[in-house]
């Protein structure tokens, strides 16, 4: 995992790329690499407060490596992620809390993402596991990822779901890559063993996230 920097948008901001190698695949909402597919790595690439670009994809592949990946933006401090283990199941967790939004609000209310832009807001989360998955293991591990993103929000003091803008990225070998030894799971549930280290490893990471971001001395751009 490798932390780099560039000047842009007269404002230095940082990338957070996770490299996993050949024989990988990953399940993900983000702009690039998004559904399920094969990823050699994962980018979270940090951009300025109003971000007004209208072409994210060919700035995302701008800043990737060559080959397949996931790459996600936000506007949260990258250089502030945080990352957890928990049996072989590990998270990283860029947090932004500008505007917590509860996932089901009123129809017709006002946009609050639409408020000033002077704070970041986006929880991105990526995680990697060392066993193959199913199809269905990997969509039932992007609903323990989010449960697990929401408990910790809620236990840090912020009534919400999440922000409105949240990426979610899980990795894991491809089974017919052989990286991974054991056979492939077919569950990715909070009680599953597998579901279970990721959505601690998830909690632990957002919650070190949301406390950081809570007890900042002054806003992030």
């Amino acid at each position: 995992m490798r932390l780099s920097h560039r000047d842009e948008d007269g404002a230095r901001l940082a990338s957070l790329l996770w490299e996993f190698g050949p024989g990988w695949r990953a399940i993900s909402s983000a702009m690039v690499g998004g559904g399920i597919g094969p990823a050699a790595w994962m980018l979270n690439a940090q951009v300025v407060a109003g971000y007004s670009r209208m072409d994210p994809v060919d700035h995302l592949l701008e800043l990737a490596p060559p080959g397949p990946g996931v790459g996600m933006l936000t506007a949260a401090s990258v250089d502030h992620f945080t990352r957890a283990r928990d049996g072989g199941a590990e998270a990283v967790a860029t947090v932004g809390l500008r505007v917590p939004t509860w996932a089901a609000a009123p129809e017709g209310a006002a946009d609050p993402e639409l408020a000033p832009m002077y704070l970041p807001g986006t929880v991105n989360i990526a995680v990697a596991v060392p066993v193959a998955m199913s199809d269905a293991a990997l969509v039932n591990a992007v609903m323990t990822v989010t449960e697990a993103k929401t408990q910790a929000l809620l236990e840090a003091g912020f009534p919400c779901t999440g922000t409105a803008s949240d990426a979610v990225c899980v990795a894991a070998p491809d089974r017919a890559s052989g990286v991974s030894g054991a056979p492939e799971e077919l569950f990715g549930g909070p009680r599953s063993t597998w579901g279970a280290r990721i959505a601690r490893a998830v909690h632990t990471a957002v919650l070190q996230g949301a406390h950081r971001w809570a007890n900042r001395d002054e806003p992030s751009t």
